[in-house]
């Protein structure tokens, strides 16, 4: 494939069970792709809404590029997610009747377009989190062992 990782939301795996993941496309101006092409994203608090049967960006931070005109883009402005209506239709009813979440797991470029990788997600409760934690600090000590013996 050729595809280029721009940013993860690593904040969304922290917070949330991911339960499905989908691709979706992002409605962009010339200078929003142009300053995602050069790394100044910022995924960690997004989230994605749906309103009026179309899907939305919401708190997307995509800095504003340098050498666009005085008509750039708004940094914060909500931005308009592409997906099938059958999967905008899927999503709206999870989200409304089983109080999940739509997080932003992914930005990435696609052959030559910016794709956003979607996650529905359940918050995770703080005992969760712990233990998720206490897992890996196990697992990181295990490894070290195993590196001292070997």
């Amino acid at each position: 494939m050729d595809s280029k990782t721009i940013t993860v939301n690593r904040k969304a795996y922290h917070d949330y069970h991911i339960l499905e993941s989908l691709e979706a496309g992002m409605v962009l101006s010339g200078s929003e792709i142009k300053s995602i092409r050069a790394g100044r994203v910022n995924i960690r608090d997004a989230y994605a809404r749906p309103e009026n049967g179309e899907l939305w960006l919401v708190n997307a931070h995509i800095a504003a590029y340098e050498a666009a005109s005085r008509f750039g883009h708004e940094p914060n402005r909500p931005r308009k997610l592409l997906l099938h209506r059958r999967q905008i239709d899927e999503l709206t009813g999870m989200v409304a009747q089983k109080g999940l979440t739509i997080v932003p797991l992914k930005l990435y470029i696609k052959k030559g377009t910016a794709k956003l990788e979607l996650g529905v997600g359940r918050g995770k409760r703080l005992h969760d989190k712990r233990e998720a934690m206490a897992r890996r600090e196990t697992e990181r000590e295990i490894e070290r062992a195993m590196k001292r013996k070997g």
